[in-house]
């Protein structure tokens, strides 16, 4: 045995003793090994050893480094995150940097100087290999806390820049991604740990394919959500008729749209059903077409029939904010003459466009008075042949005689006989 100076342990005493203590240790932290506290025999420990002057000197060491390189990693993040606040000026990048930085975990970072200072200390070859576990598995975790933050970041951003015309979708797309990279996070450390994790996948596969058939109505309003928030067929605050619904878009949440109606009411809509009919929205509307019809008596004399397609444009292109496209004689319907008139609001706004189309009737009113034109309406005229009102028996022709016409011609509007 070889000679020491009293007080003093063999070298290799002082190594096995200090990588039990830095066993412990590790353990005590929640680290990398499990360890059997109840067959521990606190009686048989050599005491003398584990309090010898140099174990505690290492064991100050391994402190010292912990410290240091905590103090010095902090140290680090916030002079390259006060630099990226400064930068932020000259664009966006910088300024998101500049948070993502200032949302790393403190006890990853203390980790981080753990790690750093168990490196410098004698450990056996299953301990540094722990210690790489470590280091990764750290790394892994602080990664996927700075994108999860930099989502975060862009999504809000997105939102207060008023780039978001559907939010709930941009919300759901922030969750996938998110979902997405702690995901990927934990199958990196599972494999990272020797774990197989393509047994893993496929088994949750076919529970995901359980799941999804359990609850495919409510996927397939969630996946619909997704479809409006990309496709955009209507947005908040639409005007939008399908069916017999009809109002403004007032939410459009994961699962339903929630519509308010003309007479007041909240009508919710399931997604899969406002995509599976047809709906009209109005609110995209850049002007409206406007068609309608009036009808004049068919006594009016043809002079006046055409003069009553110049009114109509004459008061179409003095109202501002129409285009006039026609007006034409349309056809002889039963007690009228029927005019079709087309023109164009260069306005979505409905109250705009039953303003001018007020203006219209009330100037097609005053112009055909002017005129002296009647409307039509429904009417049946009786004609007298031979000049002489007949004699008319209130209760009908004397018995055993068959009734006479007496001269009578019967004529509808348009003056044919019957």
């Amino acid at each position: 045995m070889p000679s020491c100076r009293k007080g003093e342990l063999p070298g290799s005493a002082v190594t096995e003793k200090r990588t039990t203590l830095f066993s412990y240790l590790i353990a005590l932290l929640g680290g990398f090994h499990a360890m059997n506290w109840t067959e521990l025999n606190w009686q048989e420990l050599d005491w003398q050893t584990l309090l010898n002057e140099s174990l505690w000197t290492n064991l100050a060491l391994l402190l010292a480094v912990t410290l240091a390189s905590y103090w010095l990693l902090r140290g680090i993040l916030g002079i390259v995150g006060r630099r990226m606040r400064t930068l932020a000026a000259r664009g966006r990048f910088y300024g998101f940097i500049a948070e993502m930085l200032a949302h790393t975990s403190r006890l990853l970072v203390f980790a981080f100087s753990l790690l750093i200072g168990l490196k410098v200390a004698e450990l056996s070859p299953r301990w540094e290999d722990m210690l790489s576990h470590g280091w990764f598995i750290a790394l892994a975790f602080q990664l996927a806390l700075w994108l999860d933050t930099g989502i975060r970041l862009w999504m809000d951003s997105l939102a207060h820049n008023g780039r978001v015309r559907n939010p709930v979708t941009t919300a759901i797309i922030g969750i996938i991604f998110r979902v997405l990279i702690w995901a990927m996070m934990l199958l990196s450390i599972l494999a990272n740990l020797g774990v197989n994790i393509t047994a893993m996948v496929a088994s949750l596969g076919i529970g995901g394919i359980a799941i999804a058939l359990a609850v495919q109505t409510v996927l397939g309003d969630i996946l619909a959500s997704l479809s409006i928030g990309m496709d955009k067929p209507f947005e908040v605050g639409d005007f939008v008729v399908f069916g017999d619904v009809a109002g403004t878009i007032e939410h459009i949440g994961m699962k339903t749209t929630r519509i308010r109606s003309l007479s007041g009411e909240q009508i919710v809509c399931a997604n899969s059903d406002m995509l599976t009919r047809t709906l009209h929205n109005y609110k995209r509307m850049d002007s409206r077409r406007i068609q309608f019809k009036f009808g004049i008596a068919y006594n009016t004399q043809v002079e006046k029939v055409r003069e009553v397609a110049a009114l109509v444009r004459r008061i179409i292109q003095g109202i501002e904010g129409t285009r006039f496209d026609r007006a034409h004689f349309l056809s002889f319907d039963e007690s009228q003459l029927t005019f079709e008139v087309v023109y164009i609001v260069l306005s979505a706004d409905y109250n705009r466009y039953m303003d001018i189309q007020q203006e219209i009737n009330l100037g097609l009113l005053q112009g055909l008075r002017e005129m002296q034109v009647r409307f039509a309406f429904p009417m049946r005229s009786i004609e007298f042949v031979g000049g002489v009102l007949p004699q008319v028996t209130v209760g009908g022709p004397p018995s055993g005689k068959p009734a006479a016409n007496n001269g009578v011609v019967q004529r509808d509007g348009r003056g044919q006989r019957q």
